[in-house]
């Protein structure tokens, strides 16, 4: 890694060094709020249940640390939507098939739920190719009505948990995935955090100037710290959706 830079910022205010360095999102999804800490087993709210907010990063002198703490801050926002998006299409497959009697939110007993409403008519399957998966329904019956070879349509109920489905392997692969990249970034930070401080320290001109670099850092390394847990939990949960995906299409991971 190269050495960071010790140059401040040019012309920012005593408030300029206060402001976070990520300006706050869109809003989104109005059935979402913040962040849906879990998806492990747990209350069957949990899907949409919130948790975290966002990491808030102040600038601290250094361009390039200053760059660092943003691509932390944007890298665990990215999770952390792509983690929501996971619960949201779970939560909706098991709404549309009355899955939330119970305390889970694993896939299994929707699964079941499908294959007794469609299982007269279609195969139902669950499929996995890597770290995708899908829900296969092949017809039964190969003909439409009208005795042509072609299948008849999925109901929309049928399609619906499809589409739900492929939205709960895309949102997990890539809650993992960013994750993976998240810890990365975040270890180098901590690792180095006596030497940053250090480097903080020399590049304020005044005492007082350097007394409110040094708050802003601690400040910074805490949601660190906070983002790193809650990526954590992101990731956990992602990866259990992923394994219980892969034991119902009888593949291992």
């Amino acid at each position: 890694m190269s050495s960071l830079c010790c140059c401040c910022f040019s012309g920012e205010t005593d408030d300029d060094e206060r402001q976070p360095l990520l300006q706050p999102p869109r809003p989104t999804d109005p059935s979402t709020t913040e962040s849906a800490r879990r998806i492990r087993p747990s209350p069957p709210d949990a899907a949409t249940r919130t948790h975290g907010g966002r990491l808030e990063m102040r600038r601290v002198g250094l361009s390039e640390l200053d760059q660092r703490f943003s691509d932390v801050a944007e890298t665990f926002h990215e999770q952390r939507e792509h983690h929501e998006a996971m619960a949201r299409c779970v939560a909706h497959l098991r709404q549309c098939y009355g899955c939330n009697h119970d305390n889970t939110l694993l896939l299994s007993d929707c699964l079941k739920k499908i294959r007794v409403e469609h299982g007269t008519h279609y195969r139902i399957a669950l499929q996995m190719k890597g770290y995708d998966f899908s829900l296969s329904a092949v017809p039964l019956q190969e003909s439409g009505e009208d005795g042509d070879n072609r299948p008849p349509p999925v109901p929309g109920r049928l399609q619906s948990a499809q589409d739900a489905l492929r939205g709960v392997s895309q949102a997990a692969k890539m809650t993992v995935s960013v994750g993976t990249k998240l810890q990365e970034l975040i270890g180098w930070l901590l690792r180095s955090e006596e030497r940053l401080a250090e480097q903080v320290a020399k590049a304020a001109p005044t005492y007082q100037e350097r007394q409110r670099l040094e708050e802003n850092l601690q400040n910074n390394l805490r949601e660190t710290r906070r983002g790193r847990q809650l990526s954590l939990e992101y990731k956990q949960s992602a990866g259990e959706v992923l394994n219980e995906a892969a034991q119902l299409a009888g593949v291992e991971l």
